[in-house]
């Protein structure tokens, strides 16, 4: 036996694998780790015999879970929005402010002005919030620079998070996020100019785990988004979509024709859109920072989703324009209160759902092949991660199999 097999015992692990139990709930459990992945995951009375002599670690009885996913974050950016949020509690809507100037826009002034030291400094502190959750994994979008320098800089960012903290980071694509003010009036010239260039280069550079894209009346019609989808799958990269936020403009059905690994916000997805992500496997990504930050009245629709099994994820869409948000387990208890998930699914959505939205087949459950990412806790059920509001109850974060 290596040095680098150990065993975690006196736990009670939500596996949130395959099993008959709600939250595949194993108690009295240990979790058997050789090189940083997950070997074995049993009763503690059951441990196999090649582990016997393996060192073993007391998590206390405590709660184990699979690390958390945030799938969907802008975390990357510069400057803040704080006038504009004040500009939304005077009466202005989001859409609004974007028409005057504001939005996306406002933010990609100060992504270009920053330079790479600057944004990858402000990104840590997000990051450090997240990781102090039991987050394990992030995704992380462009789309704040909308021109070639400055997408590929957010990127380059993007992948120095990974380098400078331990967390796995999945990179997504996002130039058609908005239209800058160089091109405005001339959107089409700006898919073909400088975003589908952008997404070449970036791709050239392993750069871009994915492909992502705003299709919104206040951004792009579901034609200049497929352009940008063709080439995604000339370079072989998996897309997903920011598909009806604000309006129903057909988004998810057309993230589904393309495969796509997640359609995000859905709030106004009809059950057409529902079925075609269902028959595609696209998993629904909630985000209730954005709802709530907006004070949007036009929920998700939950109850379509569970009706043809559309896994649901969670994430904090942490942006400073409409989600401002840098908490995950907040995140949880806004899923279940706001649109009434329960405990058992919103905790699904930022593991095992989330994991599937960003296509990651190695994280997001407790099993046997899975990275030892795992979320140590003091409490006695799983609801409490969902149930309590400005609270943080982790014990320890183990990556790789590290504590």
């Amino acid at each position: 036996m290596t040095e680098k097999c150990k065993v975690f015992v006196d736990l009670n692990a939500a596996t949130l694998d395959k099993s008959d139990e709600p939250y595949g709930m194993i108690k009295n459990a240990a979790i058997a780790v050789v090189d940083g992945v997950i070997d074995w995951v049993g009763l503690v009375t059951a441990v196999p015999e090649t582990f016997k002599t393996a060192p073993r670690i007391s998590l206390g009885g405590r709660l184990v879970t699979p690390g958390l996913i945030d799938c969907h974050t802008h975390i990357v950016h510069g400057g803040d929005r704080a006038v504009e949020f004040e500009m939304r509690l005077n009466g202005a809507s989001y859409e609004e402010v974007a028409r005057a100037g504001g939005g996306i826009v406002s933010t990609v002034k100060a992504t270009r002005a920053a330079t790479e030291d600057e944004l990858l400094t402000d990104a840590l502190r997000r990051v450090d919030v997240l990781i102090a959750e039991g987050v394990t994994c992030i995704e992380v979008k462009s789309g704040y620079g909308l021109d070639v320098e400055t997408e590929l800089r957010m990127l380059r960012v993007a992948r120095a998070i990974m380098a400078n903290r331990a967390i796995v980071i999945k990179t997504s694509f996002l130039g058609a996020h908005a239209t800058p003010t160089e091109y405005v009036g001339r959107d089409d010239a700006y898919i073909d100019e400088v975003c589908i260039p952008t997404l070449r280069a970036a791709h050239a550079e392993g750069l871009v785990d994915a492909v992502d894209g705003f299709c919104e009346g206040i951004a792009f019609q579901p034609a200049q988004i497929a352009r940008v989808f063709d080439v995604a799958r000339e370079l072989g990269l998996p897309v997903k979509l920011h598909a009806e936020q604000l309006s129903n403009l057909g988004g998810a059905k057309l993230a589904a024709s393309y495969g796509a690994t997640s359609a995000d916000h859905i709030e106004y997805l009809d059950e057409d859109g529902v079925q075609a992500m269902a028959d595609a496997g696209t998993v629904a990504v909630i985000l209730p920072g954005a709802f709530y930050t907006l004070r949007e009245t036009q929920a998700p629709p939950i109850d379509l989703l569970r009706k043809h099994n559309v896994p649901m994820a969670l994430a904090t869409d942490i942006n400073p324009g409409s989600s401002p948000l840098n908490s995950l387990l907040l995140t949880l208890n806004m899923g279940c209160t706001l649109f009434r998930m329960t405990p058992e699914e919103a905790l699904r959505g930022v593991t095992q759902h989330a994991a599937r939205a960003l296509g990651v087949h190695d994280s997001g459950t407790i099993a046997a092949g899975m990275r030892a990412d795992l979320a140590v806790w003091d409490i006695r059920h799983p609801a409490e991660l969902a149930y309590r509001i400005g609270f943080n109850p982790l014990h320890s974060r183990i990556f790789g199999g590290s504590v």
